[in-house]
């Protein structure tokens, strides 16, 4: 398995190629970029740019593994607000560009949300599961013919809480280019990550999130360094064995030095190499 950190680590601000070189000098093999509404990378970077950030990136002897989005968190995918949704495609849509052009195969898609402590509104379940699943359908022919997977992440969205639903989600819609991007820390106070690692299995699961997190704390305070917290990291290192996982496994964190943004990614690489050496 490969060695990824996410973008999603640092602020929507943050200077990528200054993450990307602190990355390169921890150890990684490669990033998951993070498109914006206002930073480096954003709706408006022109391709000649996104080019040119590759080369950058990958003089580091770097990939890029994956591309996410802050500003679908700004525009409800599953929502009956039909400008932000449609806003939300075209979030989707410009990340399949980025991938495409970036040379990574996954984007890290919000499916939207039922309700949320990080954006407002509430939905009806029933109607964010049926807006979502249309939506993303709709998205799926974009995604194929780029050769770009659409990763449907679990978090904390009050939305498909459950491995047999997420599953019957991807089930429905039915393409292979939809499928799951799958956080192991984001679903320790819901349940257990190596069952639904089995659960949504090979077939679904497109790209791997490693965190961790505390599950008697609720919130964002919950998430500590990796093997802090109640992730049981040999059950899911099994649990990807027994599936035939053998793709990148991305660290995701929020930064916990604040003086040192970087020292977070150090630590997590240290331990990615005892955590991916279970066998």
């Amino acid at each position: 398995m490969k060695k990824g950190v996410s973008f999603f680590s640092f602020g929507q601000d943050a200077d990528l190629l200054e993450a990307a070189r602190q990355a390169a000098g921890a150890g990684y093999d490669g990033v998951e970029l993070v498109l914006s509404e206002s930073g480096s990378l954003n709706m408006k970077t022109s391709d000649a740019d996104v080019l040119s950030l590759r080369h950058e990136i990958e003089s580091l002897g770097l990939s890029i593994c994956a591309v996410g989005a802050w500003n679908l968190w700004e525009n409800n995918l599953a929502g009956e607000d039909l400008k932000a949704a449609s806003h939300a495609q075209d979030i989707i849509r410009r990340q399949i560009d980025l991938a495409a052009l970036l040379g990574a195969d996954t984007v890290l898609v919000v499916p939207g949300w039922v309700g949320t402590n990080f954006a407002p509104g509430i939905v009806p379940y029933d109607m964010a599961y049926n807006n979502a699943q249309e939506r993303l359908s709709r998205l799926a022919p974009c995604a194929q013919a780029a050769g770009v997977s659409i990763g449907v992440e679990n978090v904390w969205n009050k939305f498909l809480l459950s491995p047999l639903e997420f599953r019957r989600f991807l089930d429905e819609i039915n393409n292979p280019f939809v499928g799951a991007y799958f956080d192991v820390g984001n679903i320790i106070y819901i349940g257990f990550p190596d069952q639904w690692i089995r659960i949504l299995g090979e077939k679904h699961i497109k790209k791997i999130h490693f965190c961790d997190a505390r599950e008697s704390q609720a919130g964002l305070g919950m998430f500590v360094d990796l093997m802090a917290g109640d992730v049981d990291y040999t059950a899911v290192m099994k649990a990807l064995r027994d599936i035939g996982y053998d793709d990148w496994v991305t660290v995701e964190f929020l930064p916990n030095y604040r003086n040192f943004p970087y020292q977070s990614i150090i630590n997590a690489r240290l331990s990615l190499d005892t955590l991916l050496a279970i066998p």
